[in-house]
């Protein structure tokens, strides 16, 4: 349908900072003032209508991990969740985000296949082997805003200062997943009594905070723009606020099951509450809910990471990391309404708008996005047959959600 007429829906939109009871006419996925003839009249009573969302990071899964997910499946569990532009880390297997002629090929592909635009994360490292730096400048030509080494290590800090300032000197942002090897080791989940009991390899917090302080210092040094993905740790975001107080040209985000799911979930050797930064302390979980109130964490990401059966079925510790995020994205966001953490307009500015300017694309979100009217109150069992991506792993199966998306309005280009 080309023309719709939305009676009587609360529209949240964070451009024009409006929250209201309206009624909205959309011409092709577009908001217009007016129409005089429409194909499609929808009763909006009691339903939220809100711009596409912006996620900052998404494993697809391919090229290379199609028994995982492909972006025909995972493009179309995004659109059904109601988002269209997807940031993607450079670690497909094999790795071709460090070279900036196959990435233009593989966003065409997204749009093909899953009918979403994807934005690729370049490759800071020549194959993310963390030695010598990947032609940075091939990358921007080939569409890269972004660099990141993703989680694969540096040989040295030597070699992280000098991608630091490559990425500077062409006005690239670096993407950091903050975690110290050297402290992380082996470890798979976050040190605590519940991991301790049951004798799996833990990741103390310092990890993730030590990391995230040595970055910001180089940062500093390097006049880089950097975004740190993924947050898991409630002093990591006061080390963000400190650099964002002395004007360091930082952002952060964090995936939304760190604002709601906690260590505690492993209990019973659960390995599909496997991931990567792991689960962390209550404590956490509040302190990163107030950074993201208060904007010290600018924008809510899925993490979704769509993994086989068989990725989950081996011992705890050698299960593959990763939740499905997709499907659950939205209900999760509803609740942190309802749990009064953030208004609905802040929640729905976290996932949009925010989002795109940290990636620099709200023009391009603002001429692609659409609207997607949603339920606030609809109740639903999230269960394998309920799930559209091709992972069905994650810790909530068998929950009832509150919130889905009705119908999804998305231009035709």
């Amino acid at each position: 349908m080309t023309t719709v007429k939305i009676e009587n829906v609360r529209i949240l939109d964070p451009v024009t900072q409006t929250d209201a009871i309206e009624t909205v006419y959309l011409n092709n996925g577009k908001r217009v003032s007016h129409l005089k003839e429409v194909a499609h009249v929808v009763d909006g009573q009691g339903k939220w209508l809100m711009p596409s969302m912006v996620d900052l990071c998404a494993r697809l899964r391919e090229p290379g991990q199609q028994q995982h997910g492909t972006l025909a499946s995972e493009g179309k569990a995004a659109r059904s969740a109601g988002i269209l532009h997807i940031l993607t880390p450079p670690d497909s297997k094999p790795i071709v985000q460090d070279n900036g002629a196959l990435i233009h090929g593989l966003v065409e592909k997204a749009w093909n296949d899953g009918k979403i635009h994807l934005a690729i994360i370049g490759a800071q490292t020549q194959g993310l082997q963390g030695k010598q730096p990947a032609n940075m400048a091939g990358l921007k030509k080939g569409g890269c805003r972004f660099v990141s080494n993703a989680n694969a290590p540096f040989a040295d800090d030597d070699v992280v200062l000098r991608t630091l300032e490559y990425a500077a000197g062409l006005d690239l942002t670096v993407v950091f997943y903050a975690e110290e090897p050297q402290i992380a080791k082996d470890g798979c989940v976050h040190e605590s009594f519940v991991a301790s009991r049951q004798g799996l390899p833990m990741i103390s917090p310092l990890a993730e905070m030590v990391a995230v302080a040595k970055y910001l210092l180089m940062i500093e040094a390097t006049g880089v723009k950097a975004h740190f993905s993924l947050l898991s740790c409630g002093a990591s975001a006061d080390l963000i606020q400190a650099a964002k107080e002395k004007g360091l040209p930082v952002t952060a985000d964090v995936a939304m099951h760190q604002l709601h799911l906690t260590d505690e979930l492993i209990d019973g050797f659960n390995a599909l509450a496997h991931v990567r930064p792991p689960l962390r302390a209550l404590n956490d979980r509040e302190k990163l809910r107030e950074a993201v109130k208060t904007g010290v964490i600018d924008a809510i990401c899925t993490h979704h990471e769509p993994l086989s059966g068989s990725a989950k079925l081996a011992p705890f510790a050698e299960t593959e990391a990763g939740i499905s995020a997709f499907d659950s994205y939205l209900p999760l966001g509803i609740q942190l309404v309802k749990e009064n953490v953030l208004t609905p307009l802040e929640w729905v500015e976290k996932v949009t708008l925010a989002p795109a300017m940290v990636s620099n694309m709200v023009e391009q979100w603002q001429a692609t996005a659409g609207w997607v009217l949603l339920d606030p109150e609809q109740s639903w069992e999230l269960t394998e047959d309920s799930i559209l991506s091709q992972g069905k792993n994650t810790p909530l199966l068998g929950h009832t959600m509150t919130g889905r998306v009705v119908e999804t309005f998305y231009p035709q280009v």
